[in-house]
């Protein structure tokens, strides 16, 4: 079975996603709480959502919060020798991994595919020839990274109005400003006037000015 899959991902103006093993950003409580109701939310009653996951975005979750409760938590590690602690299922790699969905364990309890990082699993991911969805959560100011989403080719995408789940008004949260958008995936490449905007907002001197907006944009492929 060919499965769909989704990625979440905050991403900061340099395309960072960590540091040190952690956010680059402090930390946003209502962000949070919308990656936990994205992964989480089902729309199947009685299944669970899957997330795969490297060893180290696994280690980054506090052990207190580990795994990610009301969901299928899977590890890809090729030095992990067994299943971390927590965890629910061990894979050398995303190929494993999505054999391991098929599997008749797995089959009939899952509903949705997340892909939560980190960067080299993005990567693998999106190379995947599969339908996918893609939620960014673009932080328009540049903290310091020293891990990085996966180039995103904006040529292939259109933007679309709206998408269920996901607040199409601006809102702030410690100061730093969100606004929700999604774009799709065309059938054929069309130009872009700009290739590192997002949701419609340039790089240029007025985006600048609002150095610290959140902008959510679901690219699907």
């Amino acid at each position: 079975m060919v499965r769909p899959l989704n990625f979440i991902a905050a991403v900061g103006q340099n395309m960072g996603i960590g540091k040190n093993g952690d956010l680059p950003w402090p930390p946003l409580r209502n962000e949070f709480k919308y990656f936990q109701r994205m992964t989480t939310t089902t729309t199947v009653e009685g299944k669970q959502n899957v997330l795969i996951m490297g060893k180290r975005t696994w280690f980054s979750i506090p052990e207190k919060n580990r795994p990610l409760k009301d969901r299928i938590n899977i590890v890809l590690s090729r030095e992990l020798k067994e299943t971390p602690k927590g965890a629910h299922y061990l894979a050398k790699s995303l190929d494993d991994a999505l054999v391991l969905l098929d599997s008749p364990e797995l089959k009939s309890k899952i509903d949705m595919v997340w892909i939560i990082g980190g960067s080299s699993i993005y990567k693998a991911a999106m190379e995947k020839p599969v339908h996918q969805r893609l939620f960014v959560t673009r932080i328009l100011h540049e903290f310091e990274s020293d891990t990085f989403f996966p180039e995103i080719d904006l040529e292939k995408y259109k933007h679309l109005p709206e998408y269920p789940g996901v607040p199409a008004d601006v809102q702030e949260e410690n100061g730093i400003r969100q606004a929700k958008c999604y774009r799709r995936q065309q059938r054929k490449p069309r130009h872009s006037r700009s290739g590192v905007s997002a949701c419609g907002h340039g790089s240029g001197p007025a985006s600048r000015s609002r150095s610290r907006i959140l902008l959510d944009c679901i690219l699907l492929d």
